[in-house]
């Protein structure tokens, strides 16, 4: 998330940089930033999640053309999961205190955001190595129930520490 929010607070356009010398207006720069950075990084998780997605459809597909009927609703539990958090990300009101908030956004509770977004590129690759392991799984009856059990809890992971981040984001409000 430094990396975004370096990226957002080095775009500001000349009128900004000036107005940040104004008394109480370069908290309001830096929240507006953040908030940038914010929605930068939840679209590249959404995006990212998207993909791990449409790749779990796809694999559900491939499950009813391969006959393995039996195992499509559990795949479909984890479909519908991925689809869910990636739409809470992508959906989710821009994040911090306005300008007019007495708030000041507590430096601990920022790395704790912080660290709720490390782990969600974390538990992307996750759900990538669990979907490898679903489709080199496909044509092992034995291995298939327990890829697909895997995917499903990552995917479930994924919605929850989307809800903690939630909740330690209000906390900043």
């Amino acid at each position: 998330m430094d990396d975004f929010f370096q990226k957002v607070s080095s775009m500001q356009d000349p009128i900004k940089k000036l107005a940040s010398n104004i008394p109480g207006f370069s908290g309001y720069i830096e929240r507006q930033s953040r908030r940038d950075a914010d929605k930068l990084l939840r679209d590249a998780v959404a995006r990212r999640f998207d993909e791990q997605y449409k790749r779990a459809s796809q694999l559900q597909t491939d499950l009813v053309a391969a006959g393995k009927i039996e195992f499509v609703d559990d795949m479909e539990k984890a479909v519908i999961k991925l689809q869910t958090f990636s739409d809470k990300i992508s959906r989710a009101p821009r994040g911090y205190s306005g300008f007019f908030d007495a708030v000041k956004i507590n430096e601990k509770e920022l790395e704790a955001l912080y660290q709720f977004d490390a782990a969600f590129f974390d538990l992307d690759e996750q759900v990538g190595r669990a979907l490898d392991n679903v489709e080199q799984s496909l044509n092992d009856v034995e291995a298939l129930p327990a890829a697909i059990r895997n995917l499903t809890t990552l995917a479930r992971l994924a919605v929850e520490t989307y809800q903690k981040r939630v909740e330690v984001a209000a906390k900043t409000q």
